[in-house]
């Protein structure tokens, strides 16, 4: 079995590998398809009061930056922040959104200020063989992490664990999404939704202040 910190280092050679071989696609971060991406993407943003309105967003575990395309085709008004700890993939959105100067990337999550909106997109898809009460507490830090840093609302999604048994895999992490929803009613704010319509085997949680 590994620690969390093992597996967020074999996860970061993992996405490494991906981004060089499939380069700034859903491949590169392990989706399957852009459709599937833009489909989670539009539920993430709901924690967006007003999106007629110019806003900023933290894009925490951004991959390469797909939100960033997805925010485009809606023709929204933006400041796109993106943080994620590999390397090769921070250097592909550099590349990738390098005359979009409203878009900024970085690995150093210390460096990180709070901003009105936090999302996060498959963080915590990928436990390997970390176990799954190990891997749950790595989930609730990081959650606190993000509500930290947002200053209006925050949103993440995750796998379900409505999803077919016979399609579940050994490596992936399939939580309760109502022990999420509730964790965070009970802990962080009185104004959580849960969103499980979207006809994907994953589900969102938005919170706003």
């Amino acid at each position: 079995m590994s620690s969390v910190d093992e597996t967020l280092k074999n996860l970061q050679q993992f996405f490494d590998s991906k981004v060089r071989e499939h380069g700034a696609t859903p491949k590169g971060v392990d989706w399957n398809s852009e459709e599937a991406q833009f489909k989670r993407f539009e539920q993430l943003l709901y924690v967006v009061r007003d999106r007629t309105q110019p806003f900023t967003v933290l894009d925490y575990g951004s991959g390469w930056g797909a939100l960033v395309k997805y925010l485009q085709s809606q023709n929204y008004v933006f400041k796109y922040i993106g943080y994620d700890m590999t390397p090769a993939v921070i250097e592909a959105a550099q590349k990738t959104f390098a005359e979009d100067t409203h878009c900024t990337f970085t690995t150093d999550e210390a460096s990180l200020q709070p901003v009105p909106y936090v999302v996060g997109s498959g963080l915590f898809n990928m436990r390997m063989d970390t176990p799954e009460d190990v891997w749950q507490e790595h989930m609730r830090r990081t959650i606190e992490r993000m509500w930290e840093l947002c200053t209006v609302g925050m949103a993440f999604n995750s796998l379900t664990s409505y999803s077919d048994p016979e399609y579940m895999r050994a490596d992936l992490y399939y939580p309760s999404p109502t022990y999420w929803f509730d964790y965070c009613k009970r802990n962080l704010s009185r104004n959580v939704a849960l969103l499980h319509d979207y006809d994907l085997y994953d589900f969102t949680i938005i919170v706003r202040r």
